[in-house]
């Protein structure tokens, strides 16, 4: 992998993210392979890709296929990168068919997870290896399927990557090498992209955000901005971050009530987006309750320390999510 050499990708979980990432990527001249499945995936085999961002646009031809049609036709070697953007409740199946798709001993692919959660790149890591393993995080973007083929997107849609499990594993890599590459390669297609030293952290940092605002709005109905805004629920997402931000200790990683207060400013100042765990609700897909509240309550008794606000809301939407299954069964 050179500075100048255009990169071959394939983008598994192609879904708002993963196709606006794909889209600006492919703009650029890069080889991109969407991974999808069902409605969207034929869409985008037969009518194109079509998305729509404030400060950016695309519509036309996308090369995409399943993940079982990927595996047969490639071998992981023939992509510089993997870019991984499918839900934290399918990261352990996923790792397990690239576990066996990859040749351990000769594979070269770099594996960025854009993923909610701060577990999916150690479940990678178990099952690949630590040496080809990026951590990442997805930054100021919303980005949903409207309908199959069509993707609405808002943000700076920026991204934070790092070594997992640090930068010191991979200082005198070639891995290291090839991250810078990536890097260069994502802000030269306008998305702005950080390498940083500690993953670990921002992950956390991330987690933080996300267990303020997605179960509270997959429970409420809200978007971001009206939750952080209101005399009420305001104050419980800023409880939830306050708990997610303790909770760190347990990883080794030092947030404080400061860093919490900066990212419930941070969400109240962005614009209002519907979250994953919404989205999900309402079209009746598994939610990442278990990679966001599970993390922090699993964290927090190992530190023997309660989380009121994430323990209720978590049993809250476990009951709704109950009381929907046997709605429909």
């Amino acid at each position: 992998m050179d500075k100048s050499k255009k990169l071959s990708i394939a983008i598994i979980g192609a879904g708002g993210i993963g196709c606006y990432y794909g889209a600006r990527l492919q703009d650029q001249g890069h080889q991109v392979k969407l991974v999808a499945r069902g409605e969207h995936l034929n869409a985008l085999q037969q009518s194109g890709l079509t998305l729509i961002h404030p400060e950016y646009s695309y519509q036309g031809e996308v090369s995409a296929c399943t993940l079982e049609d990927l595996i047969k036709q490639a071998k992981p070697t023939e992509y510089d990168l993997i870019l991984l953007c499918t839900k934290a409740t399918s990261t352990k199946s996923i790792a397990k068919i690239l576990k066996n798709w990859f040749d351990l001993n000769k594979q070269k692919t770099l594996i960025l997870s854009l993923q909610n959660g701060i577990d999916n790149e150690r479940v990678l890591a178990d099952a690949l290896g630590e040496n080809c393993i990026v951590g990442g995080l997805a930054v100021r973007i919303g980005g949903h399927i409207t309908s199959p083929g069509q993707i609405e997107a808002t943000g700076l849609a920026q991204i934070i990557m790092g070594a997992w499990p640090s930068y010191e594993t991979v200082a005198n890599n070639v891995y290291h090498k090839h991250l810078k590459q990536v890097e260069t390669a994502f802000n030269k297609a306008d998305i702005p992209t950080q390498l940083v030293l500690d993953i670990k952290r921002e992950l956390w940092r991330k987690l933080v955000i996300n267990n303020g605002v997605n179960p509270l709005s997959a429970l409420t109905g809200l978007d971001t901005k009206t939750l952080s805004h209101h005399p009420h629920f305001g104050k419980i997402v800023l409880g939830l971050m306050q708990e997610a931000a303790r909770a760190a200790t347990a990883d080794n990683v030092e947030l404080t009530d400061n860093d919490a207060q900066e990212m419930y400013q941070l969400i109240r100042d962005f614009d209002a987006i519907k979250t994953s765990m919404l989205v999900d609700m309402e079209k009746g897909k598994a939610l990442e309750l278990d990679a966001i509240c599970g993390a922090v309550i699993t964290r927090s008794k190992q530190l023997k320390i309660d989380v009121p606000y994430t323990s209720t809301i978590y049993a809250l939407l476990k009951y709704k999510i109950e009381e929907k299954r046997k709605n429909y069964s």
